[in-house]
Parts: C-alpha cells; structure tokens; sequence
C-alpha cells in the first residue's frame, strides 16, 4: 500500500460524510446509529444475496453496534470499489483498493473472496468475480512482476519518476511480491470449487500460469539474480531495495525471493516464508486445475514438483529454534543462516497461514509461531490502554492493524478468543463505523485510511462467519 498521513478527522469512507463524535455519542445513547453507508444511488454494485444476507444478520443479531459494523463493512468493496463491464464478450472487473485508484492483485482477490459462499446462487455476482480473474490475468500477461495495475493501458505512473525499474505503462507499482501471484490462484481455485464454472479458465489464463511458475523458478536464483530489479528514489528505507536492486544476498535453496512483503515494504532477507508458504498451496492449487480443467498434466507436474522443492526448503532453512517458543516459522531468512523472527499485520503473515491453508491450525510449528508473534518477542507486537495487536514498519510503532486481530479471529479455535478479537474490532473503530489500516494502540481516533475496503470486508468475513458457526458470540 502506498502511505498515508494520519487521518485525525472522523470522514467516513466512501460516503463522504461527517459527524462530530458528539453527535455519535448521543446516538450510541439512543441505540440508533448514523447512516454512513453509501447510499443506494451512489453504490457500484450491489448482490441481492450480500444484501440478504446483511438483512439476516441485522434481524438476528441483539448487538445493534455490530449490526451496523456489518452493514457498512461488508458491502463495502461491492459499494465504492467495483467497476464492472464486460470485455471482449468476457465480464471485467477492475478493482480498486479504496482510497488508491489502483487495482493490486493480492487487494483485489481478498475483497471479492468474501462473496464467494454467495455467488453459486447470484448470477450477478458471480459474473462479477469471474470478472476480476479475467482483470487478474490480463494484468498477469502484462507484467507478472507487478503489484498494481490501472485500468488505462495507457496511464503512466507517477512512480515512474521515482522508480528504476521496468516500468511499462498501465502499471502502477512494480514491487516483485510473491503473493501477488498467489492471491489469483486462490480466488481462481475457491471459484472454480464453489461454482464449478470454469469459463474463466481460458488459453490466456493458462498462460498465466505457465508464466507464474517461470516467474517463481526465475525467483530461485539458481543460476543468476533473474530479469528483475528495483530501485526507488525516495526517503523511506524500506521502499528500495539495495544491492543495485537485487536485494541483499541469498543461498539458492530452492526458496523463491520475494523482494517486498505483502505491505509493500522491502524485504531484509529476500526469502519469505508466509510467502513461500502460501506459494507451496498455490502451486498445488494449480496443478489441480490446470490437470483437471486443461488436462496439462506435464505442467501440473512441474507445478507440484517446486511446490514439494519449495516445502522441503522451507522445512529445511525456515524454522527457528526459539529458547522460549521452541520451533516457529522465521518471518524471513537468507539461506545462510540468518532469520528475521517477527511478523508483519499484512498477510501472508505467519498468524494468517491457516486462513490461506497454508498450514493446519493444529500444526505444532505453527501453534509456536502464533504464541511467538502474539507476544512482545515480535517487534511490531503492541500493546496500549486500548487494544493490544500486530502492526508493521509501514506505518510504524504503536499502530495497530485491525487486519491482525481479524485474522487473529479466523485463525482460532478459542471461543473466548474470537469473543475477545470481536469486542476489540467494535471498540477500535474511531467512530467511523468502518474499519481502518492501522490504529494507534491508546488512541483509535488516530488512524490511517479512512476508506480500506479489503480491512472492512474482511472484517464482515469474520462477522458473518462468526454467525453462522458460533452466533452466541456476537451477543
């Protein structure tokens, strides 16, 4: 994501209104809460079933706050960051992140995903999201490097002043990220699984793949650094990457680098392991439905096989022995023997591994990991008078992200557990009704990004998944 100032005003996202917390103080008094959704006329798309579905939830569930959490937070890509059309005679969904009038390939799929458990009874939506996986592969196609894209071929970054780097025009953001070419796979895979529509899957989206796996064993470097290179001019460290561009050193393992973690920021060691992790799933993902769909059984095959070089590796080189948590996952390593223990907010992150399925919750090296970054031994670990949670170098100390407690939520068994993430989240959203990209931990009127979709809609994820499995929970 690309930074933002503080935001000290309570603007609500993508409504473009205002209360004073006066106001909303008065209102919390009568059980009525202020209208901050966008309103009907001025949403992007709407599904009936989303739709149905926010009517159930706020006819069933006692808690009106949470109600009305649900109400704007869920709908909220569909409200104010949708732009469909259609193509060639395809749909073509171009999504933006909110705030960024950009579309991200890891955003993107992570703000439709949600909608999924609907779309198999919603024409419209399903259409919809078919429509982001042809957006997704056309982007793929045009440079498998690149984080962000516009929706004008045309369009010249303003990074391109600033960025060394092949930089062509419709691209937004050229940060090599490994997930970027993970998220697709897994909207694609859980799409084709719900619907069993497989239109989307076409010869260029074949060509996608075959391109993603060039673009993992290019990343290896077993023979050479790769074709790719970053260099920015700019202020902040970790939005460079140094090294002529290639990052500091790493042991060609079988690891595939990753030169930015999902926040957009640089790496240290350029192996990173939620990343990696989240690559072994979707490489399997993938061989299974280019097998089965394409019946391209020699690429499946190579897809599993460095799906099961990259597994083997990371067991090998990317678990730490911790003196008090015993083995976890490293956050980062180089190959030589040198770990980043930590975890960033964003996922891929180590707690969110479970939530890609990437790991099993019950894993034993992951129930270490969890206990090691919900703790002060991770230091973007904060905790305040507030809220306690993971945050990140992006934004920096003592600003938590509700990403983190969300998927602290989703990741869990624990009953109290989730209790305790959800009371957080409806405590912590500075009076907006929407949440945000990070908060401060004693203050959570100071917070950045008024308008986050993939935040809200994740947050809505959970709501609803906390209904339907464990309703008593939101009492």
């Amino acid at each position: 994501m690309e930074r933002r100032n503080f935001i000290k005003t309570s603007a609500l996202a993508g409504a473009g209104l205002l209360f004073t917390q006066n106001v909303f103080a008065k209102n919390m008094i009568m059980d009525d809460f202020p209208v901050v959704r966008v309103p009907k006329d001025k949403r992007h798309f709407t599904s009936e079933s989303v739709e149905n579905a926010i009517a159930t939830f706020k006819k069933k569930v006692k808690n009106k706050e949470l109600s009305w959490l649900f109400e704007n937070c869920f709908p909220n890509t569909l409200d104010t960051t949708v732009f469909y059309t259609e193509a060639n005679g395809n749909p073509d969904t171009y999504v933006i992140t909110g705030d960024i009038d950009a579309m991200w390939l890891r955003d993107s799929s992570a703000q439709v995903f949600p909608y999924l458990q609907f779309s198999k009874k919603d024409e419209k939506l399903h259409k919809l999201i078919s429509g982001v996986i042809h957006k997704q592969t056309t982007f793929i196609l045009k440079d498998p490097y690149a984080n962000a894209f516009y929706n004008d071929d045309q369009k010249i970054s303003k990074w391109k002043e600033y960025d060394h780097t092949d930089m062509k025009p419709g691209i937004h953001e050229r940060k090599w990220e490994i997930d970027s070419l993970c998220y697709p796979i897994r909207l694609a895979y859980h799409f084709w699984k719900e619907t069993g529509d497989t239109k989307p899957f076409d010869a260029n989206w074949l060509q996608g793949i075959k391109l993603t796996l060039q673009t993992f064993t290019e990343q290896q470097r077993k023979k050479d650094l790769g074709p790719y290179k970053f260099e920015r001019t700019t202020s902040w460290a970790t939005d460079g990457v140094p090294m002529g561009g290639y990052g500091y050193p790493t042991k060609p393992v079988g690891l595939i680098s990753s030169m930015f973690r999902p926040s957009d920021d640089a790496t240290i060691y350029g192996f990173l392991i939620p990343s990696n992790l989240f690559a072994v799933v979707s490489l399997r993902q993938a061989a299974e439905m280019v097998s089965q769909i394409k019946n391209e059984k020699a690429l499946a095959q190579q897809l599993n096989s460095l799906a099961d070089e990259v597994d083997a590796a990371i067991k090998k080189y990317g678990v730490y022995d911790h003196p008090e948590f015993g083995k976890i996952y490293a956050f980062e390593v180089n190959g030589f023997g040198s770990y980043n223990l930590m975890d960033d907010a964003n996922c891929p992150s180590l707690l969110g591994l479970p939530y890609l399925g990437a790991v099993k919750s019950n894993d034993p090296v992951y129930a270490n990991t969890r206990k090691f970054v919900w703790s002060e031994n991770n230091p973007f670990f904060f905790k305040g008078k507030l809220a306690e949670g993971i945050g990140g170098p992006h934004i920096g100390l003592d600003m938590i992200w509700p990403m983190s407690i969300i998927m602290k939520a989703l990741t869990s068994n624990d009953k109290s557990e989730i209790r305790w993430c959800i009371n957080t989240l409806q405590k912590t959203h500075g009076g907006t009704g929407f949440m945000h990209e990070s908060f401060h931990k004693d203050n959570d009127k100071k917070f950045t990004r008024e308008w986050f979709a993939w935040s809200n809609t994740l947050f809505g994820e959970l709501l609803w998944k906390t209904f339907n499995e464990n309703p008593d929970l939101l009492a």
